[in-house]
């Protein structure tokens, strides 16, 4: 048969419609790019707000428009919430529970007595990724999350923390470096949390990781302020180690991040970054801000606005309240008005943008290892990837090799309009 998946919404999503993707190949099914063409279409949908919701049903709707004989199978954090309604669109044939993720495959395969070819299904893991377009690989370490922020419907999507054993984690990894995957990325819902039920944590799978495998590059998903163990920065000095992380902050506020039920002060957060920069010079760190939270005062915003210019952030996701049902932020009084919202987040968009160049120009002149991951369309051969600290650059390159998923040192010299890094290789057959 012929299998689309699509995912909507976070990091870990991915790692599973990889998972999915790898055990529909090991069964002869062949994946497909679209829909269109499809015998059957996977959905791993998303629930974070409301419009993560309204977006999901939209995609199954057009999906089920573009193929209506295809079958119809969907996952993800949306039917877990809301397993009846999903039914009740045109089209829907399956439902699947996130509880039962780690056996749709099968699941799917029992309903519709799939054939299983598995002597033709001849094509690696990473031949799939990269056939997707993808040179990293989403490696899902841990599912569910054991705190309850005020303003996150996930904990009830996900369940409980559970971690998956490091053996198996570092055989995934070799299996897609063996095919040449240089980059995998460590996700789970609940990243800093792994190992909670059996007394490790996240610095002990990140050693495991170093030690038991030779992939070059290892990123590591959103991971809560409060979740680095000590000795976490010491793990850099491996250079396999990417210097980037996404700390999500939501707030510079300490009144609103009590409201928020978070558990890092903003002065917490301030020594965490300190340390961080000092051990790495390069360190790039991201993170999420919520604009017009329930009660969110002029001067608590001041106070995030302040803060998130101090942190001096390589990017920031803003993202504006709005009422999740089945949260306690949805039933906060002294909503903020929209008009407010809509203020605010344009001047933090500003702020991060301003932020973001200042951080792009601090790189102009120095040299990186990048990965490339493609060549863009158009005039020109220039090719798109990432430094170690997760900066995208546009490698101009005369070269008539094939670039892509390589690790190439790479010179800056400028900033592209685009708001990219613009690079060169430092040899006289790269050229600018």
């Amino acid at each position: 048969m012929k299998v689309h998946l699509r995912a909507l919404g976070c990091r870990l999503n991915e790692a599973e419609l990889e998972t999915w993707t790898r055990e529909f190949a090991a069964q002869g099914h062949s994946l497909c790019r679209t829909g269109e063409g499809a015998d059957l279409v996977v959905v791993n949908t998303c629930a974070v707000t409301d419009e993560a919701v309204r977006k999901s049903r939209q995609l199954l709707r057009r999906i089920h428009r573009a193929n209506p004989s295809a079958r119809l199978v969907v996952s993800g954090c949306y039917v877990s919430l809301d397993p009846a309604t999903p039914t009740t669109l045109p089209g829907v044939d399956l439902v699947v529970a996130n509880q039962d993720k780690a056996r749709l495959v099968e699941i799917v395969s029992e309903r519709f007595d799939l054939p299983l070819m598995p002597s033709i299904a001849i094509e690696s893991d990473a031949h799939l990724l990269l056939a997707r377009g993808r040179q990293r690989a989403f490696i899902k370490v841990q599912d569910g999350c054991r705190y309850q922020c005020t303003f996150c419907i996930v904990t009830q999507a996900r369940g409980p923390e559970r971690s998956r054993p490091p053996g198996e984690i570092v055989a995934e990894i070799n299996a897609y470096h063996r095919e040449g995957i240089q980059e995998v990325v460590l996700t789970g819902v609940h990243l800093g949390g792994y190992g909670s039920e059996s007394g490790s944590d996240i610095s002990d799978l990140i050693r495991s990781v170093l030690k038991e495998t030779a992939i070059p590059r290892i990123r590591l998903g959103s991971l809560e302020p409060w979740d680095l163990p000590d000795g976490f920065w010491s793990l850099f000095e491996t250079p396999r180690l990417m210097p980037h992380l996404h700390l999500p902050l939501q707030s510079g506020s300490d009144s609103l991040l009590r409201r928020m039920a978070r558990r890092c002060k903003s002065d917490e957060y301030r020594r965490l970054l300190q340390t961080g920069r000092s051990a790495l010079p390069d360190l790039n760190v991201s993170t999420d801000i919520i604009v017009g939270f329930p009660g969110e005062t002029d001067d608590e915003w001041c106070q995030t606005m302040e803060f998130v210019e101090e942190c001096g952030f390589g990017q920031i996701h803003i993202f504006s309240f709005s009422p999740r049902a089945g949260t306690k932020a949805a039933g906060l009084p002294n909503p903020v008005p929209e008009p407010v919202k809509r203020e605010r987040a344009r001047a933090l968009a500003d702020l991060a943008q301003r932020l973001r160049g200042e951080t792009l120009n601090r790189h102009i002149g120095q040299q990186f290892p990048v990965l490339i991951e493609g060549r863009l369309v158009g005039e020109g051969k220039h090719w798109p990837g990432y430094t170690p600290n997760f900066l995208r650059v546009e490698l101009a390159s005369a070269t008539s090799e094939d670039l892509c998923n390589r690790i190439l040192e790479v010179e800056i010299h400028g900033i592209n309009e685009n708001g990219t890094l613009a690079g060169f290789l430092p040899s006289p057959a790269g050229g600018r």
